[in-house]
């Protein structure tokens, strides 16, 4: 956010995100349903039962809400008197008669984030006690735009910039650190934001009721709802920092806390671009959605961890070749027994890789990319340490000679043979632009296709 105290500078209004849990004029209290609508009562609380009737009464609830104007407070409703709400009130109406953006657009945001605007930048930065530069980085770092001086900021900007700032001076965090949970938190939001309202909320602010406009749905079903997401995405956010710690717990030194070997999998709908000229719009986008909807289930059931989805493309990884494999072919025998997916191919590596901010970074990842884009149609591909991988684990043998062998020695001695899962077979070395010459190796199934 470059700005100077002059009030230089243009920008588009963000939308500044606060703390969970935290509202307007206090930096430390809980946020309440605003308007009131609250979908859980005191007596519901830890009471299974309680939530249920609180989900009944969610419908009254609402019929009561949509019969009311929207002019929501700017500090809870119990804090405030009746001049307290006529002066929340004007103060927003001169807010709106001073932007001269659209009323409605300003008083979801006043609910969404529990507070009024109060601060320019500048202000912002300084109630904070930190920088101007380091709070136009943090800013910036989030994904929003540089707004000059106007005053579009809240309480809760204030405190989440006073959190990052107190992290670096503890030493806790780096100030590069910082600015890259700042970035990585931001990028993350903006995009679960953006399909929140594309998705989700553009189809329940369908209007009801004949006579009804989305205008008038709109901002009692946001009250409705925000509670109830938020607490969901704090739980959702817990169960996955859990998860993500225990990987980490369990890497063998402090190396392999960042450079770790993993096995990463691309996986690439065949004649995508093709399509992107045959199909509709909606046709292509509702295709592309049931691939990562089917590819992420598939990545998550079996133990993989899903990098990022390209449209026509997935990216995943996981700590056990063995696991890597099986995402795969569970992949590959998916998708070819949908009549309306396109043939995939899948390219895997296994060695070292760079994670930031969630992704994976390296040469391992690169040359998963390039065995993908070789990989023979309804077919995987892998590269030789991931073949050396699954033979160290015993998931596959080094040939089909050597699995004989093993199974008539097995045989011989009253033993039960080995249970290879996977079978590998050596194909033609070949170059790889930018890797050099590698020997792939086509993966597939020693077991029945579908079988645990």
């Amino acid at each position: 956010m470059t700005v100077d105290d002059t009030g230089s500078g243009t920008g588009a209004h963000p939308a500044p995100g606060g703390e969970p849990g935290r509202t307007a004029g206090s930096a430390t209290d809980p946020a309440p349903a605003a308007g009131g609508a609250d979908l859980r009562g005191d007596e519901d609380a830890g009471d299974p039962q309680g939530r249920s009737n609180a989900n009944a009464r969610s419908d009254a609830r609402l019929d009561r809400t949509l019969s009311a104007t929207p002019s929501p407070p700017s500090e809870p409703p119990e804090r405030l008197d009746g001049q307290g709400r006529l002066d929340a009130q004007n103060r927003l109406d001169e807010q709106m008669a001073d932007s001269g953006e659209d009323p409605l657009a300003l008083r979801l945001e006043q609910l969404i984030l529990g507070a009024e605007r109060r601060y320019t930048p500048f202000q912002a930065a300084r109630s904070a006690g930190v920088s101007m530069e380091l709070a136009s980085r943090f800013w910036r770092a989030m994904g929003f735009a540089d707004i000059g001086q106007a005053k579009a900021l809240t309480e809760a900007d204030v405190l989440a910039l006073r959190r990052l700032a107190g992290l670096v001076e503890a030493g806790l965090l780096s100030e590069a650190m910082a600015v890259q949970v700042a970035r990585s938190t931001g990028q993350t939001t903006a995009r679960l934001a953006e399909w929140q309202i594309d998705s989700f909320l553009e189809g329940l602010t369908e209007p009801p009721e004949p006579g009804m406009t989305r205008t008038e749905v709109t901002y009692p079903l946001i009250q409705l709802l925000l509670p109830e997401l938020e607490e969901f995405i704090v739980y959702v956010w817990r169960r996955q920092l859990a998860a993500a710690t225990g990987r980490v717990v369990q890497a063998g030194d402090d190396e392999e806390m960042v450079d770790r070997r993993l096995a990463v999998g691309f996986a690439d709908l065949v004649g995508f671009t093709r399509l992107t000229r045959r199909m509709e719009e909606e046709e292509l986008g509702e295709l592309v959605e049931a691939f990562e909807t089917t590819a992420a289930d598939l990545v998550a059931a079996h133990g993989g961890r899903l990098i990022k989805t390209l449209g026509d493309e997935v990216l995943y990884s996981a700590d056990d070749a063995g696991v890597a494999a099986e995402i795969a072919l569970r992949l590959i025998e998916t998708m070819a027994n949908d009549e309306t997916m396109p043939e995939l191919r899948v390219g895997i590596a296994f060695g070292t890789v760079t994670t930031r901010m969630g992704d994976v970074f390296g040469t391992t990842v690169n040359l998963a990319s390039r065995l993908t884009s070789i990989a023979p149609r309804d077919a995987v591909l892998v590269d030789g340490a991931f073949a050396e991988e699954l033979v160290r684990t015993q998931d596959a043998p080094a040939s089909e000679a050597e699995a004989a062998e093993a199974a008539a020695t097995a045989e011989k001695e009253g033993e039960e043979p080995p249970a290879y899962r996977f079978a590998l077979q050596p194909m033609w070395q070949r170059p790889v632009r930018g890797l050099g010459v590698v020997e792939p190796w086509l993966l597939a199934r020693r077991d029945i296709p579908g079988a645990s």
